[in-house]
């Protein structure tokens, strides 16, 4: 019973980490059931069927706040289905011992991903136009087969992606990602049971995972606006590596002092980018104070001492605290 209440405390956390960056769930539960013992296929099967229930909960909650790009979700939910599908299936054909260095490998490049994309200002380049489908297909497609044969790696893959196109906000990615991984999960489950059978789910851990994602995929699409997602995006990304380097080791049979020095340094690592995070954080925020200041006092000036005009002909916004407040919001 203290175990189920431990993963449910995991899958709460997990949706929350999940609802406030666009990835993570996968990630951090997959990491926490092979870290317990459990064999890669089960872990990741187990994972998805989750996700079915907290994907859904969470791309409900993300439609009733607006941040749901439906054109987005139909041309990547799609490719993602195929390639999660692929991946799963290929997952439940390997043996444990070859698929554990495997998942955790996946796992730990995913992990030092997001360790160094959050050590950076997040930044997007507001291009315009439409995301394309011959952009948005083979995106799917690669983030679905990551994910299923990872444990988790739809969100790291496909939002990271679409930030950078600098086509949509921020929101909306995260709203499009997360309930796009609805249909992801579905296909995967699809391929572990065909693979594995109904024996590979372990369904206390589902439910578990489960109850405590639906708790927390409301709450993580309200968090979602106002979440520091430098910080937290770092953290995790920490968490994952240091989790999955003992399976790493274990399967390079590297004893002696190799574990405590390969420790040290990924330690360090991190804590490096959790300061290069927080001084992102803190310069973005001064940046974007300055800029609203400027562009205050700026329309107070104009208000001021410009002549008086026709009252239906709106004043002109002041074009360098525009620039100003677009650079910093990119």
């Amino acid at each position: 019973m203290r175990k189920l209440l431990v993963l449910a405390l995991v899958g709460l956390a997990a949706q929350l980490v999940d609802g406030a960056l666009g990835m993570a769930y996968g990630l951090t539960s997959s990491t926490l059931l092979l870290f317990a013992g459990v064999a890669p296929a089960a872990a990741s099967a187990s994972v998805h069927l989750a996700e079915i229930g907290t994907t859904l909960a969470a791309g409900v909650s993300h439609w009733r706040f607006g941040n749901v790009d439906w054109r987005v979700v139909g041309r990547i939910a799609l490719p993602g289905a195929v390639g999660s599908f692929a991946g799963a299936t290929f997952l439940s054909s390997i043996s444990t011992e070859s698929a554990a260095p495997w998942m955790a490998a996946i796992l730990f490049s995913l992990g030092a991903y997001l360790l160094v994309r959050f050590s950076r200002p997040l930044r997007a380049n507001r291009a315009g136009g439409r995301l394309r489908s011959r952009f948005l297909a083979p995106l799917g497609l690669f983030a679905g087969f990551v994910d299923a044969t990872g444990g988790g790696g739809w969100g790291p893959v496909a939002t990271p992606a679409l930030l950078v196109s600098g086509r949509m906000e921020p929101r909306k990615v995260i709203g499009s990602v997360d309930t796009s991984e609805f249909l992801v999960a579905g296909a995967a489950s699809l391929g572990f049971l065909i693979g594995l059978g109904s024996d590979g789910f372990l369904l206390p851990t589902v439910a578990a995972l489960l109850v405590g994602g639906l708790i927390a995929a409301p709450i993580a699409a309200w968090l979602v606006r106002i979440v520091p997602a430098q910080l937290l995006g770092a953290v995790i990304g920490g968490v994952i590596v240091l989790t999955n380097t003992r399976t790493l080791l274990r399967a390079g049979e590297l004893g002696g002092p190799v574990p405590a020095l390969a420790y040290a340094v990924l330690g360090a690592g991190w804590l490096v980018a959790l300061v290069l995070a927080a001084r992102a954080l803190r310069r973005t925020r001064r940046a974007r104070a300055v800029a609203e200041a400027a562009l205050a006092a700026q329309s107070t000036e104009t208000t001021v001492t410009a002549p008086p005009t026709n009252p239906a002909t709106p004043a002109p916004v002041p074009e360098e605290p525009r620039r100003l407040a677009a650079a910093v919001e990119g």
